[in-house]
């Protein structure tokens, strides 16, 4: 339920709205807007007497939400919500972010020369797994905390933030000693407890659909962390499992005006892992922008072919800066543009793992 005030409702009238929410047993959110907040009203179980509310002064009118996920919705909140993780680095605005780097964190020299690579050719914002979460047993886990570290010194050296996955609750509160983004992957989308512990961290999270993953069932992960009190969640569209054998995943492109139609949260497109392969990476980059998506996510290595994960669909560096300026093609014809780096590198880029949010 949302308690929508009138545009000239005082500070007192919306307490007083906030302290009868309490009163009646619920948890009161309130969302200052441009011209006029709402109040929501978290933990209905269908039984709230809304004529309570809709009776007190400056209350303008009573939204009943009806999706089943609440502070996700557009209904809960119209505007765009728009997520920073360092200065001149935010989805859901005006910018394009793209965010690339390799697959997984391999040596200090391999991280290293990706973030140089990927930021003189126009990236805002450095991946790479420190944890891989790796359908074989066998295959390369990733370095784990040493993988971290040398995340936080590309970050000094080129003061792109860092964007990582998370795997578990042990291991988000790590991630989020070093990273400005934590990234809950496919195989994690509906990992409960681990989406509850990175609503409480409060850092900003990159959420993956799953690979099987409805776009309902994917609000209803973000509700989650939004539940916990995090509204910086950032949803990716990183491609669903089909019938067809001819790509890796099928890159689902209505994903992104779907979200965008129900949900204000930003959403970005990850092609590397939509498609799993090199020479359909670029086009799809392409569409997804053109689409509407907040931002890319996109594996680059500086040598592919010698990569421990994913070297099929990453891109060399030369390919990724050809892309970079397609996409900035792309922008000045719908209205955006591609983010830039503040010239003062954010407080996390000192080379000290970033503080984890209390």
């Amino acid at each position: 339920m949302l308690v929508v005030m009138q545009n000239h409702a005082t500070p007192e009238q919306i307490e007083r709205v906030v302290n009868v929410i309490r009163e009646m047993g619920y948890e009161p959110r309130p969302m200052p807007g441009e011209t006029r907040t709402t109040v929501g009203l978290v933990g209905n179980d269908g039984r709230v007497d809304g004529s309570r509310l809709e009776s007190l002064d400056g209350v303008a009118e009573i939204i009943h939400v009806s999706k089943p996920y609440k502070q996700v919705s557009r209904e809960w909140r119209e505007e765009n919500t728009v997520v920073t993780i360092a200065p001149g680095v935010s989805f859901g605005g005006k910018d394009i972010v793209i965010i690339a780097g390799p697959c997984s964190v391999e040596s200090e020299q391999q991280i290293i020369a990706s973030a140089n690579a990927v930021r003189d050719a126009g990236a805002t914002a450095l991946r790479g797994g420190a944890f891989k979460p790796r359908s074989s047993p066998y295959s390369f886990q990733g370095l784990g905390k040493k993988g971290l570290e040398l995340l936080a010194k590309a970050r000094a050296e080129t003061g792109l933030p860092i964007v990582t996955e998370a795997l578990d609750d042990e291991g988000a509160h790590l991630v989020a000693e070093y990273a400005d983004m934590i990234q809950i992957g496919a195989r994690n989308m509906q990992n409960y407890s681990l989406l509850r512990t990175v609503g409480k961290l409060g850092k900003p999270v990159l959420l993956k659909r799953g690979m099987a993953a409805t776009i309902t069932d994917l609000l209803l992960s973000a509700e989650y962390i939004l539940a916990e009190g995090n509204g910086q969640v950032v949803l990716c569209e990183r491609g669903i499992r089909s019938f067809d054998t001819m790509t890796r995943n099928l890159f689902d492109l209505t994903a992104i005006p779907l979200v965008q139609k129900l949900s204000h949260l930003p959403i970005i497109g990850d092609p590397s892992h939509g498609t799993g392969l090199r020479d359909k990476v670029i086009p799809m980059a392409r569409a997804a922008v053109a689409a509407g998506a907040d931002g890319v996510m996109v594996e680059v290595h500086p040598t592919p072919d010698r990569a421990l994960s994913d070297g099929g669909q990453s891109l060399y560096p030369e390919q990724f800066r050809n892309l970079v300026g397609e996409l900035r093609a792309i922008t000045s014809v719908i209205g955006r543009r591609v983010a830039t780096l503040s010239p003062s590198p954010s407080p996390a880029a000192a080379g000290t793992p970033a503080p984890a949010a209390v």
